[in-house]
């Protein structure tokens, strides 16, 4: 993945942008092929010849390097959404540099756009004798130099060109959205390219990053980055959508939207990193998409803080012809509790690092409060978003009392009134009475995927995390056991084995696997839990990035990528492991 802090492009091993999304990371894609190879619209860039490839991204930075090995010679790709300086450019701008490294690499690039999806009218024409792609308010400049004589051919706009020992040529989308299209001079494309490594470069010199997993916690921070929407400080799950879970499934999801199930783990990482502005605008963001719906919270919400999100599905085949391929996201419209606990736990994270609550947000947060007393009796969709019946799952009822114990502990600290303290702390006991009495399966000898159920599920490990309960109670132990022996496969964990409303199945959830390396660290296995790290660590794909699922038996990814809960808890496993250590 490549990105400028607005949108993101996602890049094949044989030099293809199959994903790209214009403007912004939830519009629309003018690039989808990976969701239709025939459809979908794509970028090619690659030698005319048999070649191999290895990738890696330059040393501190999101911009990625492709090197073509050729029998003729060797080339290098280098892919950049750049970043805008002080002087008129684009509103996004992608950047290909192809630099000759040794002997002569012929090779043959193709833009082939394909606005809305693949489903909108795309008008490929000439303007000041570059190429241009338009549909509506929608435009695509291709600026190429020293990359062959452009030909408009069809539905697609490229050419061949053969690099040469220290050749360099440039081919640059320059987009627009409902305002002018502009056309970059050669030099101004070589200063924001320059410009943008060096961003990068001071934006990962000032993260605080040291141990034992500091190249995987430093990738996985500029991960993180590249699913920062920049203008309203949202952190988008992934920067796909429909990426299945199950090759041939039905469990194709829009992923492109911010989860409150990730606030904690966001605003922890975040500040654990020293990303205090990131941290800052973060929460303002949850601030400001939470009074939308107050008190009330939805599952998830746009990254503009908007709360539709209308579930649909597109004319397209799909990845490997995995249907439906979908936008929107249905469970927006769920009832989720352990959304409570997570803000509220977001709100403790915010204050116990310093920052200021004001008067006004502490009613807000204590009618919070209030309403999960009202609230915790009711079943749930839970945090996997079951579309089967709602059920009492035991996470939602943790993450309940978390969000009653947090919001007794903003009271005694003075941010938030005191007059429901008493209520919720009476109303916090009933809670742990449900699950302890309830939510612990004797049969299994752990806490259970719901109330009165054997079923187990990887869930609740994050009501440890979270503070439920004591971490080195033999109730807490036992489940860390259980939920490694039952949902385990080699370093992978399953979230869960039952019913959940959908057919098919899918593969381990690598933020589970990430859970339970933490689990480990806080039940006292440190040792157990560094050696389930590293395993961790190592099953990243070719420049560290981590998909939501994996295959156990192939290890091959599934779900969206790169899924930011997968590089949170990477970031967060590797911090209380280190504390753990200490």
């Amino acid at each position: 993945m490549i990105g400028d802090g607005r949108t993101a492009a996602l890049v094949a091993d044989d030099g293809a942008i199959d994903w790209l999304a214009l403007p912004d990371l939830d519009s629309p894609a003018v690039f989808a092929s990976v969701l239709d190879s025939r459809a979908g619209g794509c970028f090619t860039l690659a030698p005319t010849i048999p070649y191999q490839v290895t990738r890696r991204y330059l040393p501190g930075t999101n911009v990625l390097e492709t090197t073509f090995l050729t029998d003729l010679g060797e080339a290098r790709v280098i892919d950049a959404l750049t970043v805008l300086g002080d002087g008129l450019g684009p509103s996004r701008e992608l950047q290909r540099q192809v630099d000759g490294v040794a002997g002569r690499v012929p090779l043959r690039w193709q833009v082939s756009p394909r606005f809305g999806y693949g489903q909108g009218a795309t008008r490929l024409e000439w303007r000041r004798r570059i190429p241009i792609a338009t549909s509506g308010s929608d435009a695509v400049a291709v600026c190429a130099f020293d990359a062959g004589e452009v030909q408009i051919d069809g539905g697609s706009i490229g050419s061949s060109f053969e690099t040469q020992p220290e050749s360099r040529s440039v081919i640059a989308l320059c987009a627009a959205h409902q305002e002018p299209l502009v056309f970059p001079t050669r030099a101004e494309l070589d200063a924001r390219f320059g410009r943008t490594v060096t961003t990068w470069r001071e934006w990962v010199g000032a993260r605080q990053v040291a141990g034992r997993w500091q190249e995987a916690v430093t990738r996985s921070a500029l991960a993180l980055k590249l699913l920062v929407h920049a203008p309203s400080g949202a952190v988008a799950a992934a920067a796909t959508t429909s990426l299945p879970e199950q090759i041939g499934g039905e469990r194709n999801w829009d992923y492109r939207f911010c989860w409150v199930r990730d606030a904690a783990f966001t605003l922890d990482s975040l500040l654990q990193l020293g990303c205090a502005p990131e941290a800052q605008a973060y929460f303002w963001w949850l601030v400001h998409a939470s009074q939308l719906t107050r008190p009330r919270l939805q599952p998830l919400y746009r990254l503009d803080g908007g709360t539709h999100a209308a579930e649909r599905s597109l004319p397209l085949s799909g990845y490997r012809g995995s249907l439906p391929v979908r936008t929107g996201n249905a469970a927006a419209d769920q009832r989720q509790l352990d959304t409570y606990g997570e803000l509220l736990q977001t709100v403790w994270l915010f204050a116990k690092a310093g920052q200021p609550i004001d008067p006004d947000l502490g009613k807000r947060f204590a009618a919070v409060a209030d309403l999960v007393c009202r609230l915790w009796r009711e079943p749930d969709a839970g945090i996997w978003e079951v579309r089967s019946a709602p059920a009492h799952f035991t996470h939602s009822k943790m993450m309940c009392w978390v969000a009653l114990d947090r919001a007794t502990r903003l009271a005694d600290a003075g941010l938030l009134p005191r007059r429901h303290r008493a209520d919720w702390c009476a109303q916090a006991e009933q809670v742990r009475e449900f699950v302890e009495r309830r939510c612990f399966s004797e049969l299994k000898q752990s806490y259970s995927r719901s109330a009165d159920s054997d079923e187990l599920d990887a869930s609740v490990l994050l009501g440890l995390l979270a503070g439920y309960g004591e971490p080195r109670s033999t109730r807490w132990a036992d489940t860390v056991g259980a939920v490694r022996r039952e949902l385990g496969h080699g370093p992978y964990l399953y979230r869960y084995i039952g019913q959940d409303g959908l057919a098919g199945g899918e593969g381990a959830f690598l933020s589970c696997s990430f859970w339970l390396a933490e689990a480990l660290a806080r039940v006292g296995l440190v040792a157990d839990a560094s050696t389930l790290l590293d395993e961790l660590v190592a099953l990243g794909n070719d420049v560290g990035l981590y998909a939501e699922e994996v295959d156990p038996i192939t290890g091959a990814f599934l779900g969206n990528l790169p899924q930011g809960l997968s590089h949170l808890s990477l970031i967060s496993a590797a911090t209380a492991i280190a504390e753990a250590s200490r």
